[in-house]
């Protein structure tokens, strides 16, 4: 039988140089708890016949156990999923202004609700509002949260226990299934769905007014497309409308974005500024989408609505921080100068990038990818590619791109599989997806900065054919 006694001490261990490291990284408590659960580990095993091992050995577990603690879980991947605002990771990329921002207001207290000249109270909502109106035309602006959180304060405050109106083909469902008529449930509201899924006229609103009426909506159906038979009301004639009854024209953008994306060849996209001039009194959009800004929920418009929005206690419960509205400001700022957004602005710089910049940069990593898997029956090879906007945005859309295709040589379809894996458990994870037998690795998203510490990983690879 094992002897137990054998195993050293916890105070022993807690003593040893490696462990008094883990101590100073993760505090007592913690380093004391990974020496008691490899003593209770290799106890256990012991029991069942297996040899106690020596210190060092006892010494690298409780190591390598201390090693998950330091990674934070929020991690820096590289995308190479072609999906440039991928919503599992992270949505838009921010611009270095908007990182610097961020630092400082988290470095620093601010001028949150604080107004530096009358040294009185101020609104969070100013330090945004002024860009907002300047940049899309609206009388006044407020920010929450994400444009679910717009959408929903939104009917909460005009709507509740009233009905609104709204075309049966824009009934959408967006990721995490968020659907428009469970929120408008949820926000009090009374959903009232008129013409059909493919063709609504202005007749089928006009007819559908009654004293219930709170409004009239309108919903850019971002993250899908139909194609052959159909019609839409204009937005101008549905704000005629709404206008004649009295009643307030409100728009969801969803992904929105506050320029014209045609001047650098990317399909167009409505933008707030044309909502509002086509007589919109309500418009909301999200911040982290084609915006290329944080998350956040923006409402911009009337000056009277806006006024009850902010009036609402959920808008309290939905408001945002001074890391967001630091990272939107500076984000803002940067669409005052229109001819240089396409540089400065990363998500716009990602989604605008050349195929033929892409491919030299798959020419020159090609050769260290190669060398990488070189043990493995695999071929790996630059291919064209299409990359999607993402996030609900523009989904029918494709942007030409290159990357690699690495295909096994003959049937091995879990080799592909431990490629992808080995991929993901790299020190700056890669995120890639498998398509028709291949692992394809599009290489829009890597910055020409990030060429290094992406290929400088790669040899950990190396040991895959082992």
């Amino acid at each position: 039988m094992t002897d137990l006694s054998r195993l050293p001490s916890v105070d022993r261990l807690l003593a040893h140089p490696t462990v008094v490291a883990l101590v100073e990284l993760h505090g007592r408590a913690v380093a004391t708890r990974l020496v008691r659960e490899t003593l209770a580990e290799f106890r256990a095993a012991a029991r069942e016949g297996t040899p106690i091992p020596d210190e060092a050995t006892l010494i690298a577990k409780v190591s390598r156990r201390g090693t998950p603690l330091t990674q934070p879980k929020l991690r820096a991947v590289f995308n190479l999923t072609g999906t440039v605002l991928h919503t599992n990771l992270g949505r838009a990329v921010l611009p270095e202004e908007a990182v610097e921002a961020i630092a400082s207001a988290a470095r620093n207290p601010c001028a949150l609700e604080y107004d530096l000249e009358s040294g009185g109270r101020g609104d969070r909502d100013d330090i945004v509002s002024d860009l907002l109106r300047e940049l899309t035309g609206a009388e006044a602006a407020t920010v929450v949260n994400n444009n679910a959180a717009a959408v929903f304060l939104l009917l909460n405050t005009l709507a509740q226990k009233k009905e609104v109106i709204v075309s049966r083909g824009e009934l959408i469902e967006i990721g995490g299934a968020f659907r428009v008529p469970d929120i408008m449930k949820r926000a009090g509201a009374k959903l009232i769905e008129v013409g059909t899924t493919n063709r609504t006229h202005l007749k089928d609103f006009a007819e559908a007014i009654t004293s219930r009426t709170a409004m009239l909506m309108k919903v850019h159906a971002s993250n899908y497309a139909i194609h052959g038979f159909t019609h839409a009301v204009p937005e101008s004639e549905l704000a005629a409308l709404a206008h004649e009854h009295n009643l307030p024209f409100v728009v969801d953008l969803g992904s929105g974005t506050l320029t014209d994306l045609d001047r650098w060849g990317l399909p167009h996209e409505p933008t707030p500024q044309e909502t509002i001039g086509a007589g919109a009194d309500l418009v909301t959009f999200s911040g982290d989408k084609l915006l290329g800004g944080p998350q956040a929920g923006i409402i911009v418009g009337r000056k009277d609505l806006i006024a009850k929005l902010k009036k609402n206690p959920l808008k309290r419960c939905l408001r945002v921080g001074k890391i967001t509205l630091a990272a939107l400001e500076a984000v803002l700022h940067l669409y005052r100068d229109p001819d240089r957004l396409d540089q400065r602005l990363t998500a716009l710089r990602q989604l605008t990038r050349p195929e033929p910049e892409i491919r030299t940069a798959a020419e020159r990593l090609l050769p260290v990818l190669q060398t990488a898997l070189a043990t493995l029956p695999i071929t790996a090879e630059i291919v064209a590619l299409k990359s999607q906007i993402g996030s609900g945005s523009l989904p029918v859309d494709r942007l030409p791109s290159a990357g690699f295709a690495i295909r096994p040589q003959g049937r091995k379809s879990g080799l592909l599989k431990r490629i992808e894996a080995s991929l993901r458990a790299l020190p700056r994870p890669v995120i890639g997806h498998i398509e028709d037998g291949a692992l394809l690795l599009d290489l829009r998203c890597l910055e020409a900065n990030e060429e290094h510490e992406f290929a400088a990983q790669l040899s950990a690879l190396s040991g895959l054919g082992t």
